[in-house]
């Protein structure tokens, strides 16, 4: 059987792949436990700089696997609940946490189907690149559910608030270039373009101060839950800790050698 998610690093480069394409990628109970365990393993490697999630055969995520899914309609009412709240907080919470926490930067590749938790995915990364042709949806309350993933966290904060009522309450489908409209992918690209940019941006972040990178999401993912003087004193710490790196002499250095910097992460 093949494996539901692949991964690899290499050169500091990471790559998170899901791999049904025969399913549009659906999350399926298999592919949860996958998907934790790889991403598990991947922010272990100590040679990660950046970390590009995607999926495989032109969709990123169609979601999750109403057929694997429906095999639970004959499990009792509790059964069920049992069942689903097991898999979210034990499989599907800590891949979300992971990718929010890695101390590199981490971008989504997106293309076709962008659903449920597909969204929730491509939000928990700090950029997402967009081929034209994706399309995207909540799609939880279509089938009266309201989200996993961390989406209702996400979303309202890329969003506001009302516009995330909107799309989760009526579950409409839109197209790249609205979601860029909403702030939700940075780019939109040709889909014959989408590697090439991803793989540029990859490129770019690799080369870049990753201790520094990794500060900077520290920073941004704690700030619309501290008050101003916390974040103060938090960019304060950061700052100091950022300028006993080597990092910062380098930039320093090629600043004023007005040459480009070769940053090595530490």
């Amino acid at each position: 059987m093949a494996q539901t998610v692949l991964w690899e690093v290499v050169d500091g480069i990471g790559r998170l792949e899901l791999n049904r394409p025969e399913s549009l990628n659906a999350l399926s109970f298999e592919m949860m436990e996958a998907l934790d365990e790889a991403s598990a393993a991947l922010v272990q490697r100590p040679d990660l700089r950046v970390l590009v999630v995607s999926g495989r055969g032109g969709h990123f995520m169609a979601g999750g696997d109403i057929r694997d899914f429906s095999r639970l309609l004959d499990r009792t009412p509790g059964e069920r609940r049992e069942t689903f709240r097991t898999a979210i907080e034990q499989r599907v919470n800590p891949v979300v946490e992971r990718l929010s926490r890695v101390p590199c930067p981490v971008v989504a590749k997106v293309s076709g189907a962008c659903a449920g938790f597909g969204m929730s995915l491509m939000l928990a990364c700090d950029l997402a690149i967009a081929s034209s042709d994706a399309v995207f949806t909540t799609a939880y309350a279509m089938l009266g559910l309201p989200a996993d993933g961390g989406l209702s966290y996400f979303l309202p904060r890329a969003v506001g608030s009302r516009r995330a009522a909107e799309l989760f309450l009526l579950s409409e489908r839109f197209d790249a270039q609205r979601a860029l409209e909403l702030g939700i992918v940075n780019r939109v690209v040709a889909p014959e373009a989408l590697d090439a940019e991803v793989e540029a941006l990859a490129a770019r972040l690799a080369a870049g101060p990753s201790y520094a990178y990794g500060r900077i999401r520290s920073l941004l993912a704690d700030s619309l839950e501290q008050s101003l003087e916390a974040q103060l004193l938090a960019e304060a710490e950061a700052f100091g800790d950022c300028s006993a790196t080597e990092d910062f002499v380098e930039g320093i250095e090629a600043f004023l050698a007005k040459r480009k910097p070769r940053f090595r992460g530490r």
